[in-house]
């Protein structure tokens, strides 16, 4: 009989050991080749009367597990062999099963998903599927999301604006039947954002943009900047601005610590007013980077401009054939892409992009960069994180995913009418556990600030602690210790300059003795001139 391969041996000791040790949801796939599971398999079916070693449970290994769960599964006529050659046998199980809080059978995290909706919601509102093979995970029923109008709230509710009506709809992530909650507004949303951070909810009504605050319910501020109805709104990754598109072709960048902190008796005024579009705005896309990151924004005059918000200044404007309705860009920012009203979709190369502020994109000498296959407009899109994989939807009501580097359609998933939300995102854990339950219940959400100020009922028995922006009493605001910390560089430059007040009187009373001596030289050559002059002729 051949002496076992001692170095293979060891090489599976320490993988076996390791899936033991490791989360087997890191893993999703076989981790050994092929080469090597037939070069391995048969040697740990060694030590013939010998008992099975225990697994990474504890226990003993049943005689059923006779072969080792490396390369390819086991047939039918195989499954739960007992090799007469070499006895009771060793499983080795490196094939790293999906899972979801330790349970057999959960599905692994983290993972991407696509959350998509239409405006039909004939069989459901919101749709979740696996972004990769396509299998659907969840469904959320009530109502019909409007465009730009779905959000995730702190990993824990799905929140969708409602076509048409004055009120938002909230569900649990893993309550999928029920409607947790519906928040009322003054009007009908046209468009919604949650921070990342989970602490805010920004909502368009008409021409105004409202803003909460999750943990109270409480309406902190309406924005009245906009001269025509709020399209689009988005917060940067760290949640310390954000951005709004409206169909007056007029594109705010506000920072929340200046809108929080301005004076009730004043209106907040944006960061940014960026106005070079001359047509409504239909999309806007915040890249990395917090408030050094950098926007696009698409138009109805066929146009796609990059701007840098810590500057404000215009980054790119590129011209294309139709009308855009929709933009967003990969994580690392290499690649641009742009839905056409014609669906198509347009790849523009920003680290290859020439110099120029202003540029053409040429279909016919960019042929590559055109991804084709919708038959309408196309009206979301979304890219992995990896930046491999482009989501789109349109409405011809289907929803496609595309090979970045191939511009090949990959997948086509058909709904039941035209796609107003599409979008890839990291599954959070509640989404994939099914006793996950959020940490605090969503408040009743007020329609006017100050809570009762305007009709609202009083919540009695309630305690409210408002921390960090919104402390109460005299604490100074971040404006008023600004003023203070200035106040105090300025008398400090004037120290440093004049040398402290010590210094200011020694040198103000050396002055003061010099003014003395010169006024005396004046009045002593003021009395000899007199007396030269008065003095008697001989």
């Amino acid at each position: 009989m051949a002496k076992p391969d001692l170095q293979a041996l060891k090489l599976l000791t320490a993988l076996r050991r390791l899936s033991a040790l490791v989360s087997p949801s890191i893993f999703g796939r076989n981790l050994l080749p092929r080469s090597l599971t037939r070069r391995c398999a048969p040697l740990i079916l060694r030590g013939a009367g010998k008992k099975s070693p225990p697994d990474s449970q504890g226990g003993p290994l049943p005689e059923s597990c006779a072969h080792a769960r490396v390369g390819q599964p086991l047939g039918a006529g195989q499954r739960g062999h007992r090799s007469s050659r070499h006895g009771a046998v060793t499983r080795v199980s490196l094939v790293m099963t999906h899972v979801r809080g330790g349970g057999e059978g959960k599905m692994a995290a983290p993972m991407e998903v696509a959350v998509c909706t239409d405006s039909a919601a004939q069989l459901w509102s919101c749709v979740v599927w696996e972004l990769h093979s396509g299998a659907n995970l969840l469904t959320y029923r009530g109502g019909q999301a409007g465009p730009r109008g779905l959000a995730l709230l702190n990993g824990e509710y799905l929140l969708a604006a409602q076509l048409g009506k004055n009120y938002i709809s909230a569900w649990e992530l893993q309550r999928k039947d029920q409607l947790q909650q519906k928040i009322m507004c003054p009007g009908p949303v046209t468009c919604l954002t949650t921070s990342p951070n989970g602490l805010y909810v920004l909502a368009g009504i008409a021409e105004s943009i409202y803003l909460w605050e999750v943990s109270t319910g409480n309406l902190l501020v309406i924005l009245s900047r906009h001269y025509q109805d709020v399209s689009c709104l988005q917060f940067t990754g760290d949640s310390s601005h954000f951005v709004s598109g409206g169909k007056d072709c007029l594109v705010l960048a506000w920072s929340l610590c200046s809108v929080l902190q301005a004076d009730p008796s004043r209106t907040p005024g944006p960061r940014h007013v960026w106005s070079r579009h001359t047509l409504p705005i239909t999309d806007l896309h915040c890249g990395f980077g917090g408030p050094l990151a950098r926007v696009a924004t698409a138009s109805l005059d066929q146009t796609v401009k990059l701007w840098e918000i810590s500057s404000g200044e215009l980054l790119l404007s590129v011209l294309f054939d139709v009308s855009i309705m929709a933009v967003t860009m990969d994580l690392a920012e290499h690649h641009m892409f742009c839905g056409g009203s014609d669906g198509s979709i347009f790849q523009v190369d920003l680290c290859t992009w020439p110099g120029q502020r202003e540029k053409s994109f040429q279909p016919e000498q960019d042929h590559g960069k055109v991804f084709r296959g919708h038959r309408n407009q196309v009206t979301c899109l979304s890219v992995s994180t990896d930046g491999s994989v482009l989501l789109s939807g349109s409405h011809d009501e289907t929803v496609r995913l595309w090979d970045v580097q191939s511009q090949q359609c990959l997948r086509t998933v058909a709904l039941k009418g035209p796609v107003t939300n599409a979008c890839i995102m990291l599954a959070p854990i509640s989404m994939l556990s099914s006793d996950f339950r959020p940490s605090l219940p969503l408040p009743h959400f007020n329609k006017h600030l100050l809570g009762t100020e305007h009709g609202d009922e009083p919540r009695h028995g309630a305690l409210t602690l408002r921390l960090g922006l919104h402390q109460q009493g005299s604490e100074p605001s971040y404006l008023e210790r600004l003023e203070q910390l200035h106040r105090v560089m300025c008398s400090t430059l004037e120290k440093n300059v004049l040398g402290g007040q010590d210094q200011l009187r020694i040198r103000v009373a050396e002055l003061e003795d010099e003014v003395r001596n010169l006024r005396k030289i004046n009045r002593d050559l003021f009395d000899f001139s007199t007396r030269i002059i008065t003095r008697p002729a001989k």
